[in-house]
């Protein structure tokens, strides 16, 4: 096991956060989902955006978790995975706003911004 540092133990909460989100809670209701959507792709929906952009959105967050993950042990470019989770981070806050969630909905996306920007500030 590699040395657990802050940002190594960041990595890995966020990008196994991530992989079950979409890969094990996608088709589940949450408290958290936007609007009154019940899954994943109905929260997409509720924010009006085209299904292209639930699978462009999915594959930056699937591709990016495994990379945090995976750069617990090998050499990856965890810094610019992280980033790349802290952008879609704003856009999921932006989302929020855009359907009047109450702020309660946002908590999820406000931490796993702030988790990302450790990923990428911390040493």
């Amino acid at each position: 096991m590699p040395e657990l540092s802050i940002a190594s133990f960041l990595q890995l909460v966020v990008g196994l956060g991530l992989l079950n989100v979409w890969m094990v809670r996608a088709g589940s209701s949450t408290d958290y989902r936007g609007g009154e959507s019940t899954t994943l792709r109905e929260e997409f929906k509720a924010y009006g955006l085209p299904d292209f952009v639930f699978y462009a959105v999915g594959a930056l967050k699937i591709g990016s978790a495994l990379v945090l993950v995976a750069g617990l042990w090998v050499s990856v470019p965890v810094k610019p995975a992280a980033g790349i989770i802290a952008l879609l981070m704003v856009g999921a806050l932006a989302m929020h706003v855009k359907v009047g969630d109450p702020p309660m909905r946002s908590l999820p996306a406000a931490a796993m911004l702030l988790m990302t920007a450790g990923i990428v500030l911390l040493p």
